[in-house]
């Protein structure tokens, strides 16, 4: 059931603009609402980033090598994006309340076990189940705010803080691991998110209303087992790489297995009369493409921030501490773009900014490539942190690129892509580049690599969807 807010009538298109509509204004319950659904998206965000600035302590204390520290990261990534889709649909069978307030009890137990881990086994235990906890809050959290919030401006509002959250999430973890590295030690980063989670848990029952599909749709057992064990041994292939480079039989053989479940997944849901991807959406230009553009900026985005850390700790010799003073920039930087990215969307619209937005975080990744062995602290600061301006107008561009011109019967499964484009992008990024950094011999040139591809790919991508956004699709 929606809460009740004020809003003010619709107005018309114009001027070029995907959608203009007008602003909404929230009751005191329905903010209290959002802040729970907001607080735990941007919790798992957090848990994404705040470990990366305190890597190389971790792996001095718990023994893991540079290369092994790739798996304090992936640990969490491969249930997190490897369960996503299958979790977002058991909601719906069994209630998503439900399902959410299990997720958070999970996530804070596997915090406890990350904080107080003895061992790497421990550890990477405790990171796997925080990545289970993640799959589970994620999708259900989007879902309870879109099934929450009404249609219309209200939603629009509701999405738009929480894509921002998402994103300030990731850099604002950065500058929090940093400081309580250096003050309180790095088990301190995973005590905070056992903290947060039991804050959520003690809030979200009696805020949140109970919310299920209505028809009760069967679930797609094909699908769930295609999609997930594709994603686990996608992940998984391009995890092992980082520790032992692309020769090993197994790494090609996963990757293989990997490419063929996700195939078979296409050809299941094309047949599944309860689909937990809708293909037909995907046929749509705006959402195909919007989803692409929203792929590539999280997860370019989130390899630089991966990168960017072993080179100021490793590279420069920079403290946990003024590591995380960089990124906190980076996350100050977000904000402003999140406050002023609304007026450039609907001066320019969705589509251009989108577009835009992507290249102008390829050339600021790029002049990061003039950081050197001696110095660099200041470009990567200035470069990183604009660039992430960049990466917040894509964020909030994408999301109504892929909503703008969809029925409202079918906003629910636009948004669930939106939200499943997010979670993956922030997954994969780093295990498909980061192994080119932490496996390469130099580990500035391995940097420097990392860096160039990814300028390359976000070139590439804001020239492919200024064609493909060309025009405007005919509605069906």
């Amino acid at each position: 059931m929606a809460i009740n807010t004020q809003t003010t009538a619709d107005t018309p298109d114009t001027a070029g603009r995907d959608r203009d509509r007008a602003p909404a204004r929230l009751s005191g319950r329905a903010r209290l609402v959002l802040f729970v659904l907001c607080a735990a998206q941007f919790m798992v965000a957090l848990d994404f980033s705040v470990l990366n600035v305190a890597l190389p302590v971790l792996g001095e204390d718990l023994g893991l090598s540079r290369s092994g520290l790739q798996w304090a990261v992936t640990a969490f990534a491969l249930p997190s994006g490897g369960f996503l889709l299958l979790f977002g649909r058991i909601a719906d069978l069994f209630g998503r309340k439900k399902l959410f307030l299990a997720g958070l009890a999970v996530f804070g137990a596997a915090s406890l076990l990350a904080t107080l881990a003895w061992d790497p086994a421990s550890f990477l235990t405790g990171r796997a189940l925080q990545g289970v906890g993640a799959a589970v809050i994620v999708p259900t959290g989007m879902s309870l705010l879109t099934t929450t919030f009404p249609e219309g401006p209200l939603r629009d509002k509701a999405l738009g803080i929480s894509g921002t959250l998402l994103s300030l999430g990731f850099t604002v973890g950065m500058l929090l691991g940093g400081v309580m590295t250096d003050t309180l030690g790095w088990r301190s980063t995973m005590g905070l998110l056992a903290v947060a989670s039991v804050v959520v848990l003690l809030l979200a029952p009696g805020l949140l209303p109970e919310s299920r599909t209505p028809e009760r749709p069967r679930l797609d057992v094909p699908g769930a087992v295609t999609v997930t064990g594709g994603l686990l041994a996608l992940i998984y292939s391009l995890s092992s790489a980082a520790e032992r480079g692309f020769g090993g039989v197994d790494v090609w053989g996963t990757l293989a297995v990997g490419l063929l479940l996700l195939a078979a997944f296409a050809v299941v849901e094309s047949k599944s009369p309860a689909p937990l991807v809708s293909l037909p959406m995907l046929r749509r230009r705006t959402v195909a493409w919007g989803n692409v553009g929203g792929l590539v900026t999280f997860s370019m985005m989130s390899t630089v921030v991966f990168v960017l850390t072993l080179y100021l700790q490793e590279t420069l010799g920079l403290s946990s501490f003024r590591t995380g003073l960089v990124f906190g920039i980076q996350g100050a930087a977000s904000v402003v773009a999140g406050a002023y990215a609304p007026r450039v969307i609907g001066r320019f619209g969705a589509r251009r900014t989108l577009v835009a937005a992507l290249a102008g975080q390829g050339v600021l990744t790029a002049a990061l490539l003039g950081a050197g062995a001696q110095s660099g602290a200041l470009l990567a600061t200035v470069a990183v942190s604009l660039a992430s301006m960049c990466h917040l107008a894509a964020i909030i561009s994408y999301g109504l690129v892929v909503t703008s011109g969809v029925p409202d019967a079918e906003q629910g499964l636009a948004t669930g892509l939106v939200t499943t484009t997010q979670q993956v992008g922030l997954t994969i990024g780093i295990p498909l580049l980061g192994v080119l950094a932490t496996t390469h011999t130099a580990l500035l040139d391995g940097v420097r690599t990392v860096l160039a591809i990814d300028t390359a790919i976000l070139l590439t991508a804001s020239l492919l969807l200024a064609a493909g956004l060309r025009r405007r699709p005919s509605p069906r």
